[in-house]
């Protein structure tokens, strides 16, 4: 079943405060964080802080993450096993850039028993991760994976190679591009990072828009601030619904049934156009049923 993830927000597993209002934001998802948000003499209280507000279920449709520490600190094992007991629905991993890494992941969680619906999100944020992006989505059909999408990092990735990040993110688009093809490529969710000018509104509306065009699937945030923007822009319009809806609906009629296209509306319109209003109105269909 498809759901909406037009925003997931990033909340700070060490603020205990944020966890607790994060039951009330109208975000589509919450990546309760253990990595960049959390100093290091912080690590393991956030962690228990976060096994109990996970392990509480309060936090209704919203998809919950939790991002876990990368691979090569020393605190990703006690993490994951955190994650494996009380069952967020995906665990998020920073850096990764090969399938070994991945590899790693799975191992793990096998030795957990962890629930199989858990999912593995990995972030592309390197340049490693980036210029390996189709050959890490391609990891999803390997049984015990659990992959099932790439967050995009353009801050780590920028402070790798030295790319700047400029508006309208000219410099990066080559990257962004290419990670999107390979997600789409193996059948993956892929989402944008996030925009850190919290107080240029219009930046982050310009940014989001350019998400939606390049294809993401959502924007991850950093702020509650933006969750409003970020539903809006990523949320099918009410025309394009209807658009969808008559689109199938012509299709579905007994004299269209063997045709690959047909006359709508005074425009041709192919069988594809069909599978792009199905996506269209699930997606629109999910966001209703969660009242969002």
């Amino acid at each position: 079943m498809i759901r909406p993830r037009r925003s997931l927000l990033f909340m700070p597993g060490s603020n205990a405060r944020a966890l607790e209002k994060a039951r009330l934001l109208p975000a589509d998802g919450l990546i309760l964080d253990l990595e960049d948000a959390v100093a290091p003499d912080a690590k393991a209280a956030a962690r228990d802080q976060i096994a109990t507000a996970v392990a509480a279920k309060g936090y209704g449709h919203r998809e919950v993450l939790v991002r876990i520490n990368a691979l090569d600190s020393p605190w990703w094992r006690d993490d994951i096993a955190m994650a494996a007991k009380v069952g967020p629905d995906g665990i998020l991993v920073p850096k990764v850039s090969s399938i070994e890494d991945i590899a790693a992941i799975a191992e793990r969680l096998t030795e957990l028993d962890a629930d199989p619906a858990i999912r593995v999100w990995i972030m592309i944020e390197t340049a490693r991760g980036v210029l390996h992006a189709e050959e890490l989505a391609a990891q999803t059909h390997i049984a015990g994976t659990r992959l099932a999408g790439f967050v995009f990092g353009p801050n780590d990735i920028s402070r790798e190679t030295g790319i700047r990040m400029l508006p309208g993110r000219a410099t990066m688009i080559p990257m962004i591009s290419h990670c999107i093809l390979a997600a789409r490529a193996h059948g993956l969710v892929v989402l944008d990072g996030p925009y850190s000018d919290i107080a240029n509104v219009d930046g982050f509306a310009q940014e989001c828009a350019q998400a939606r065009d390049l294809g993401f699937d959502g924007k991850t945030l950093i702020h509650p601030g933006q969750i409003d923007a970020c539903n809006a822009t990523f949320t099918p319009p009410a025309e394009d619904v209807a658009q969808a809806r008559a689109i199938l609906a012509a299709f579905e009629r007994p004299e269209n049934a063997g045709r690959g296209a047909i006359q709508l509306d005074g425009r041709m319109v192919e069988r594809l156009h069909a599978e792009i209003a199905k996506k269209t109105i699930a997606i629109a269909d999910a966001i209703e049923r969660a009242g969002r």
